[in-house]
């Protein structure tokens, strides 16, 4: 029996071998071989575009806070974690988003989709500032919001340094007045930043003219004595 099986085993050696010479190849070799090419090829493929998506990548995100909060249900407490982030695109446009999750990864997410829901628009000077002074309140925050020229930077922290950076604002003055929240500076940062108008949408507001809103619209002279033509010339001393 034992001969058997190795004779058997040495004639489909040999036939494969013959197969192999005669270059008919196994199918089922090239289906395998052709899988691994076309994986390859997905590979290579793939890395150019997850780089794409990554220079395509418009806003610029920032987590400000990350807290465990528990919620007292009847049967005891639900732990889970807030999540508060700041959005912008560094050229005007900022929102500030908070949610909360059992993980920290998806508070973080649905933070940020909130934040893309209540983007807004900032007006940035030529110094990369905002036009006047301000005051954003939110609850019991309060924050002082002041211009400042081209050099200064941004002279802020916590909650409202993030805001105003993400914002595409260079050069500011920011202080906090009122609590110490997080979520509650940055969103008093945003409420000041929504309440900013440039002197052109301001005009537009009141149906006035800049020149009109500025007041340098010289009227014509009026001389009340003219001197008369017929006037002797004055004979000099």
């Amino acid at each position: 029996m034992r001969k058997d099986a190795r004779c058997s085993a040495a004639r489909a050696t040999v036939a494969v071998a013959d197969l192999a010479d005669l270059g008919i190849a196994d199918e089922d070799e090239e289906d395998s071989r052709q899988r691994r090419g076309r994986r390859g090829r997905d590979r290579g493929d793939s890395e150019p575009r997850a780089e794409d998506e990554k220079e395509k990548k418009e806003f610029e995100e920032r987590v400000v806070q990350v807290a465990r909060v528990t919620k007292v249900v009847k049967g005891g407490k639900q732990m889970s974690f807030r999540a508060v982030v700041v959005v912008g695109d560094e050229k005007g446009k900022v929102g500030v988003g908070c949610a909360s999750a059992k993980e920290v990864i998806d508070a973080v997410s649905k933070a940020v989709l909130d934040a893309k829901k209540h983007f807004v628009s900032v007006p940035l000077t030529r110094s990369f500032s905002f036009p006047h002074r301000i005051d954003g309140i939110a609850g019991a925050a309060k924050v002082m919001l002041r211009p400042a020229s081209e050099g200064t930077g941004v002279i802020a922290g916590g909650a409202v340094r993030v805001v105003l950076e993400l914002a595409g604002i260079k050069n500011a003055f920011g202080k906090q007045l009122g609590s110490g929240n997080a979520l509650n500076n940055a969103r008093a940062t945003i409420d000041g930043l929504r309440r900013q108008r440039t002197m052109q949408q301001v005009a537009d507001e009141r149906g006035l003219t800049m020149e009109e809103m500025i007041g340098r619209q010289v009227p014509d002279r009026v001389v009340e004595n003219p001197p008369a033509e017929d006037a002797p010339a004055p004979v000099p001393a």
